[in-house]
């Protein structure tokens, strides 16, 4: 509702500022005020005039309120805005009245489980890319961070209109590839009694032996004879099938899915490169020195020109990278998004490069870098290594705090901080939890709701409101009206934060409201329209908990 109210009072404003004739006017821009005292709308426009005009910005927006309050009292928000102020240095403060509180309700009443939703992005397809964790052994916490933060952000972006992908990248061929079967190999060597030392740069977990005993029954390998007889494929294509089937199951019970599961050896083929890369030599995008070939990453903002065929003949990784990427280009998406790990950083210029020599705008891919996390047990910081096996499973941690706090905690901070999770805080059933506080306040909301209707016969009045008019109750109202606007945020910086943050936010709103008002009062009017606040409230939190991947419980 916010959204929509923003958006005429622009028109309105962008209007009034006719007053100044032959001026040319600064894009009109409406903030949310943090503090309440700054109403619910305010607007700088007086102040980027000031330069313009060369007058005080005070006395520009006292020239501007006249015109404004007459087209306001002809508009569809005349009874919506209570009154406008005009605050130092030059703000135009807008402030809604109750009626137009009541409309967010009305809003809520009437889009029930689409609320917040939006068409500002209709009809935009976009790929987001997320996970895609190389199949060398069982998803860690920091792909379980990547999985919450892409699937979070991917239903936000849906929520405002994007035809969003979800795509994972399977890495299945390569040294890190060969690793692995080498890794499988050796231990079954040892398995089978040979006195075989494990490489150092192998991988060490115990998921390699396991998947060791389980090739040697699938092949029927009865003696080092009969292993040395299988090539050195099947031990790669046994560990990345094993491990993608393992992935699979961990990202389903983590209520992750994908649309699309793309292979590099499916796409990025060599003669696919090929072709890409004689395709960018003609266009001048790529040269040759010293015997290999560089690509002209400089030409688009790169620090420097990138390798992308040695001259021993092997391609780099950034090749089929880019080969990938046109790929997703030829698909048809207007815009790319790709969720990576932060050993990423030097890659954003190459790629973004890459996709501008493919013809497209650098603006047309955005990468995402989260940042790691760090799991502490009991106070103390768990030390991961995934080389040397020891690490924490996202499958582990599940298993430990279950799938709604795993989800709700590895977003509680920005993609962009390091993320401290705290295994026995996402245990506790208490207000200390913040899942379980947000939890808590929709499942409250239904037990009230429901004594109301059985031991009272009220039930919540969704029309027709007048009494709702105290501090708390407008402040959850408030909290109310900016969830179309907190959801857009969100897909504009592709950054789901803003969301968790938010629902904690209504849910300290909807406490407080409860401690100080009585919902269940001796004034069935009261209490009918307190119940359709709170049930106002209890949709929000249902949709940004869904919307989370986090369930919202009808009890506790």
């Amino acid at each position: 509702m916010f959204f929509d109210t923003r958006r005429e009072l622009q028109i309105i404003i962008e209007e009034s500022l006719k007053v100044f004739d032959g001026t040319a006017f600064p894009a009109v821009l409406i903030d949310i005020p943090a503090d309440k005292q700054h109403g619910e709308f305010s607007c700088n426009v007086a102040l980027q005039l000031s330069r313009v005009l060369k007058k005080s910005p005070l006395i520009i927006a006292q020239q501007i309120l006249p015109r404004l309050q007459e087209l306001l009292s002809t508009s569809s928000l005349k009874e919506q805005i209570a009154k406008i102020e005009i605050k130092t240095p030059g703000f135009i403060n807008f402030y809604l009245s109750p009626e137009g509180f009541y409309d967010v309700l009305y809003d809520v009443f009437r889009q029930k489980d689409n609320y917040g939703t939006s068409d500002v992005e209709r009809g935009r397809t976009l790929c987001l890319e997320f996970v895609s964790a190389n199949p060398t052994g069982p998803l860690t916490v920091a792909h379980g961070r990547q999985a919450a933060m892409g699937d979070t952000l991917a239903n936000i972006l849906g929520a405002t209109g994007f035809d969003v992908k979800r795509e994972y990248y399977v890495n299945d061929e390569g040294n890190q590839i060969n690793i692995l079967g080498r890794s499988i190999k050796v231990r079954a060597q040892q398995i089978l009694n040979l006195d075989v030392a494990f490489p150092e740069d192998s991988y060490q977990g115990d998921y390699v032996r396991d998947m060791a005993k389980i090739l040697i029954k699938q092949e029927d390998i009865r003696s080092p004879e009969d292993l040395d007889k299988q090539p050195e494929r099947v031990f790669r294509e046994f560990g990345v099938k094993y491990l993608m089937d393992l992935i699979r199951d961990d990202l389903k019970d983590f209520s992750v899915h994908f649309d699309t599961w793309s292979y590099q050896s499916k796409i990025a083929t060599n003669a696919a490169i090929e072709e890409l890369l004689v395709d960018f030599k003609k266009k001048g995008f790529v040269y040759e020195n010293e015997g290999a070939w560089w690509f002209k990453s400089t030409q688009w903002g790169d620090d420097k020109d990138r390798v992308v065929k040695k001259s021993d003949g092997q391609y780099t990784y950034l090749t089929p990278d880019i080969v990938y990427h046109k790929d997703k280009f030829a698909r048809g998406f207007e815009r790319i998004v790709n969720i990576l790990g932060p050993d990423h950083h030097g890659y954003i210029p190459r790629i973004k490069a890459a996709a501008a020599a493919l013809g497209h705008s650098v603006d047309d891919l955005d990468v995402l870098i989260v940042q790691l996390a760090t799991i502490y047990r009991d106070g103390k910081e768990v030390s991961m290594s995934t080389r040397r096996g020891e690490f924490i499973t996202l499958r582990e941690v599940m298993g430990e705090v279950g799938r709604d706090a795993a989800r709700f905690f590895f977003l509680m901070r920005q993609a962009s901080a390091q993320l401290e999770f705290d295994l026995e805080l996402a245990k506790k059933q208490s207000p200390e939890n913040p899942v379980y506080y947000i939890q808590y306040a929709h499942a409250r909301i239904y037990s009230i709701i429901r004594k109301a209707q059985d031991d009272l016969h009220c039930i919540p009045k969704t029309q027709d409101l007048k009494y709702l008019q105290q501090p708390q109750e407008l402040d959850l109202m408030r909290k109310i009206a900016l969830y179309p606007d907190i959801l857009i945020g969100c897909a504009k910086t592709l950054e789901p934060f803003g969301l968790v943050r938010y629902l904690q936010e209504v849910a300290a709103a909807f406490h407080k409201f409860y401690d100080s008002c009585r919902v269940l009062d001796e004034d069935k009017e009261l209490s009918a329209e307190r119940l359709g606040l709170i049930e106002a409230a209890r949709i929000v939190l249902g949709n940004g908990l869904k919307l989370l991947g986090v369930s919202a419980p009808q009890k506790m």
